[in-house]
């Protein structure tokens, strides 16, 4: 078997893992317009191949059904029109079974396709999709969490599966010498097109935190009276506080003068040690002013990665998501993939604990509307 069947195989069994632990309720409910429903990542990844790569590369491919590419596109525009994305649970069929069919039906197909020699151009493309589904991943354990935080029962999705029961290893500060880096990726490997651009920048010296801010310190900033204050605040972040009476972290809840954090082991009590989780730009960037502090750029956080213990939360960074000198947008479906979200978003680096093994990279750009919190991210500050 090929390293790259092997690869494909070991993806499209994660997702599959990760869904074991459900029930076929679980695969169906979509309470934001944010998150989208574990049926419907399974769906759409497999979409994504099918209609990518074997719609193209195979002579006279049968689509599995028609229909699909109505219901499982996100957001290509080039591919044609698609359900509404605030819909996506209320679409109940196909069945959960009928998903799963069709994710066998395009593995065949794949596996059958990678029997013989392929051109550069459909590896190239079997590996974007590989990517995406390790994207997909993430986003499926994290959806599926803020789903669940809507019982009030709060349910357990896995015993022993706690993504945000981490510590520190490092309690110090980073010097970072005024100088010339470069910033972007390099080398060989699977990257994304946003990460293209290798380029030069100028940064000042400057100091980065080794360690995340823990809850702990945020309890601080809390009890201080941080969310009643607005001089921390952005002005846009305190409309976002006031409109929606935000008074903690995400999934953080009190009972009898104790906070307690949903996790997807449960209710846990909120560990003043553990790494802060659950936040969003708007609260990250409070917290640092508070602090007589700030976030770092994305560029300073680059130049800073390879001294860092990084990986275990998507730090906030203070830059928004911009091209790079030369970025170009690639032609069809594939240049919708990054180049057309480069407005009103913010970029987080690193990786967290949901991050698929094997999909960190130091010049990863993730990015998010500042309001956002459900994905797995944490603050580190610099000064």
């Amino acid at each position: 078997m090929s390293e790259l069947l092997q690869l494909f195989k070991n993806t499209r069994s994660h997702s599959v893992a990760l869904c074991e632990p459900l029930e076929i309720e679980d695969y169906i409910p979509q309470p934001v317009d944010f998150a989208s429903p574990p049926k419907w990542h399974l769906s759409h990844s497999t979409w994504f191949f099918e209609e990518m790569i074997l719609k193209k590369f195979v002579a006279d491919y049968k689509v599995f059904n028609p229909h699909y590419s109505f219901l499982f596109n996100s957001y290509y525009q080039t591919v044609g029109e698609r359900a509404i994305r605030t819909e996506r649970g209320t679409i109940t069929r196909p069945t959960v079974d009928e998903v799963y069919s069709y994710r066998k039906y395009v593995d065949s197909q794949i596996d059958k396709l990678l029997q013989n020699p392929i051109s550069e151009d459909l590896e190239e493309l079997l590996i974007l999709g590989i990517n995406h589904e390790q994207q997909h991943q993430e986003l499926l354990i994290t959806d599926l969490k803020h789903t669940f935080s809507y019982n009030p029962r709060y349910p357990v999705y896995k015993e022993n599966f706690n993504l945000t029961a981490q510590k520190n290893d490092a309690d110090c500060w980073l010097e970072i010498s005024e100088g010339i880096y470069q910033i972007g990726f390099e080398g060989e490997g699977f990257h994304f097109d946003n990460e293209k651009g290798r380029h030069k920048v100028f940064l000042h010296d400057f100091e980065i935190s080794k360690s995340l801010v823990t809850n702990a310190e945020f309890l601080e900033f809390m009890e201080a009276g941080g969310y009643e204050n607005f001089k921390y605040w952005l002005d846009e972040g305190w409309n976002w506080v006031n409109e929606n009476q935000i008074k903690s972290p995400l999934y953080w809840t009190k009972i009898e003068d104790t906070w307690n954090s949903f996790t997807l082991e449960g209710l846990k009590p909120v560990e003043p040690d553990h790494i802060l989780t659950h936040i969003s730009f708007y609260e990250a960037q409070a917290f640092a002013t508070w602090k007589g502090l700030r976030l770092p750029t994305e560029f300073e956080w680059e130049a800073a990665a390879d001294q860092l213990n990084w990986g275990k939360r998507w730090e906030w960074t203070y830059s928004a998501y911009l091209p790079y000198p030369q970025f170009q947008i690639a032609e069809g479906a594939v240049g919708e993939y990054n180049g057309k979200f480069m407005v009103s978003q913010m970029v987080l680096r690193g990786a967290s604990t949901a991050t698929p093994k094997g999909h960190q990279r130091k010049t990863y750009r993730n990015f998010f509307h500042p309001k956002h919190r459900w994905q797995i991210t944490g603050i580190r500050l610099a000064k």
